[in-house]
């Protein structure tokens, strides 16, 4: 898989300065600042050849979120699949071009021929509502993890949320191991986006997400519990509580989901933890 980028490169479009005025509220006082703001652009998501869909993103970490938007379209099962991302600063945004494996480009055509729409809210483009409830592919690898390693997970997060302490505005999701150590971390304005980053991430190393737990800064909608199913994921850790459907189709999946995570509580949703 080769990689091309025109300057400058994606990581540092993350962030520009604005200026901002401080209200003094419980605080008396003013102040003009200046205020890093974490960069929302509209990405065009292009696959051999053929534009697929537009996405709001942060333009950084591109190359791994074009692999983790193309497994959790199915467009690729494998890294191998992806034979070059190509991420172009535009004129208003980002374009990023997929090509893919030969025998898997007639699957975009296809997939591209059915799309009407495309938003973060993984809905648009769907034909009915059976497609958006078929049945997620069980999950079966089991991790033993302990409460332990979850409030070590979330006291550990902070620090590796750099975007995150420099906007206060972004999303961010980890992978991290059965102690709770933090292996891996991407972050986006879209929680959907950073997931697919660190997905993405994943897949180019060849970790297993089976192998450890993924933490969300997130509230826990559907899509979300069904990215962290289909990488095989086994234990989905978030900070928000879950939608309704989220639960449901964690439970019916087989996935450990713990939401509202804090230092001192958390909710069990479905599963089981020791």
């Amino acid at each position: 898989m080769t990689i091309d980028s025109d300057p400058p490169a994606p990581q540092d479009a993350a962030t520009t300065d604005r200026p901002v005025r401080r209200l003094g509220l419980a605080i008396p006082g003013d102040a003009e600042l200046i205020r890093a703001l974490p960069v929302e652009a509209p990405v065009s998501v292009e696959v051999c050849g053929i534009g697929y869909a537009v996405m709001m993103a942060t333009p950084a970490d591109l190359e791994d979120y074009a692999l983790g938007f193309a497994l959790a379209e199915g467009l690729v099962d494998t890294p191998a699949q992806l034979n070059r991302v190509d991420a172009h600063s535009i004129e208003g945004g980002w374009a990023l071009r997929l090509w893919l494996a030969p025998e898997r480009a007639g699957l975009a055509l296809e997939r591209a021929r059915r799309r009407v729409g495309e938003s973060s809210c993984g809905l648009c483009g769907i034909e009915n509502i059976e497609e958006v409830l078929r049945p997620l592919p069980p999950v079966t690898a089991r991790l033993e993890v302990g409460r332990a390693a979850i409030v070590a997970a979330l006291a550990a997060l902070p620090a590796h949320q750099p975007l995150g302490r420099t906007t206060g505005a972004v999303h961010a999701a980890a992978f991290c191991a059965p102690t709770g150590d933090i292996l891996c971390v991407r972050e986006d304005v879209g929680r959907h986006n950073a997931l697919d980053k660190l997905i993405g991430a994943l897949a180019w190393t060849g970790t297993d997400p089976a192998t450890g737990f993924i933490l969300l800064s997130a509230r826990c909608s559907y899509e979300l519990v069904e990215k962290t199913v289909r990488a095989g994921c086994p234990l989905l850790v978030t900070i928000s509580a879950p939608t309704s459907l989220a639960a449901d189709r964690a439970a019916a999946a087989g996935l450990t989901l713990v939401s509202l995570a804090r230092a001192d509580s958390a909710l069990l949703v479905s599963g089981t933890l020791d």
